[in-house]
């Protein structure tokens, strides 16, 4: 059978933890959706041949490239994935645009508001030209979380008054835990805040349809010294037991109070040391007229509560797996949920469907660049006695 569709070649950088799920979105995404291209897997790059020729081998990538540069450069790359440490994004990123290549780019957009402005002005520039760009925010792609921007949208929840959001992991509370790249400043830009803060700061915006105006926060590293991780060359560090140690530079937790412009308050809590928490993004939401809550270790679960049922209101599951909710109709029967993985697939369709339409995919640089303003203003008001700060 003749392919009709037009193929377009995927580029990715980085072949780490987002490398392996961005690229199972990128194998898989065609067995799910009927989608107007074809991608295809052209091109992994990595700085060690060793290492990306057996991660291209395992993960589906045809060829290999050990410069970023040269990846871009090639004929039969047209989408560049970036999924390299936040120290890179802008160079990469910018290189891709400013080559004509489409691009998707792991959050947070950059370690910095300054390269995160230049990325979105590169973004608007390239879309003058018809090259689309978008940030990888997965969890909008949840189907309970873009069924809960449903329900906003719809005044489900009337006026907005409260959102309450977290985000709870555990992976470093041992102090042994190695010094990897996430715990130093120069190459994440900040810790559990931009890593994991970011996440619930693009998703409450998202299903508010707020944004954050000003803050009010407080930042903490409960371990400043951490063994250093293999590899790991260029740092200065001290030295615990007769072991090399390194400073972690970076927060461990971000604490902070909000106001959307809106009118809504709220409030946010990003750790990296809340033991026996494995990925818990939760989010509440009261309105005038209901509230929902979210859960992401519940991920296809969205709770509901209707002001309007009076003496009887209460929150109710609503297990989004029916063929009606967001994404979920594509994969199995009612009731067979869904997993992170399949965020990703969803992001790559929508991101796929956008740059055969000749349209901006969500979210955009801009909105990315809406975040990274966030973390600045949250890291200026923990610096200053957790001072008012505009964003």
């Amino acid at each position: 059978m003749t392919e009709s569709r037009p193929a377009l070649g995927v580029g990715m950088v980085g072949y780490a933890f987002m490398g392996r799920v961005h690229s199972q979105a990128w194998r898989g995404v065609g067995a799910v959706f009927d989608l107007p291209v074809k991608p295809v897997m052209a091109v992994l790059a990595g700085r060690s041949a060793e290492r990306t020729a057996a991660a291209a081998a395992t993960l589906g990538w045809a060829a290999t490239e050990t410069d970023w540069r040269r990846l871009i450069e090639r004929d039969d790359v047209d989408i560049v994935d970036v999924c390299t440490p936040g120290d890179s994004h802008a160079e990469i990123a910018i290189a891709a645009l400013t080559a004509g290549k489409h691009v998707i780019c792991e959050k947070p957009l950059a370690n910095t508001v300054a390269e995160a402005e230049a990325m979105t002005a590169a973004a608007r520039a390239a879309a003058a030209r018809g090259v689309r760009s978008m940030v990888a925010f997965n969890y909008r792609r949840v189907p309970a979380v873009a069924l809960a921007r449903r329900l906003v949208e719809e005044g489900r929840l009337g006026e907005i008054r409260h959102v309450r959001a977290q985000y709870l992991q555990d992976w470093i509370v041992d102090p042994d835990f190695p010094l990897v790249w996430r715990l130093r400043k120069d190459k994440a830009g900040s810790g559990a805040l931009g890593d994991i803060g970011a996440h619930i700061i693009d998703t409450a915006q998202f299903i508010t349809g707020q944004a954050l105006v000003g803050v009010s926060a407080l930042t903490e590293t409960f371990i400043r010294e951490r063994p250093l991780a293999e590899g790991a060359s260029g740092l200065t560090g001290g030295s615990r037991t007769g072991e090399l140690t390194g400073e972690v530079t970076v927060d461990d937790a971000a604490l902070f109070m909000g106001r959307f412009d809106g009118g809504a308050l709220g409030s946010f809590e990003a750790t990296r040391f809340a033991t026996g928490r494995k990925n818990a993004l939760r989010i509440e939401v009261n309105g005038s007229l209901g509230s929902l809550a979210f859960d992401f270790e519940a991920m296809n679960e969205l709770w509901f509560c209707d002001a309007a049922d009076g003496a009887d209101a209460g929150f109710r599951r609503i297990l989004v797996t029916e063929p009606e909710h967001p994404y979920a109709g594509a994969w199995w029967p009612p009731g067979h949920g869904l997993g992170y993985e399949h965020t990703f697939v969803h992001e790559v369709k929508d991101f796929l469907e956008a740059v055969a339409a000749g349209t901006d995919p969500t979210p955009s640089f801009e909105d990315g660049l809406r975040v990274q303003r966030v973390l600045a203003a949250v890291e200026e008001s923990a610096a200053s006695d957790s001072r008012w700060t505009a964003v």
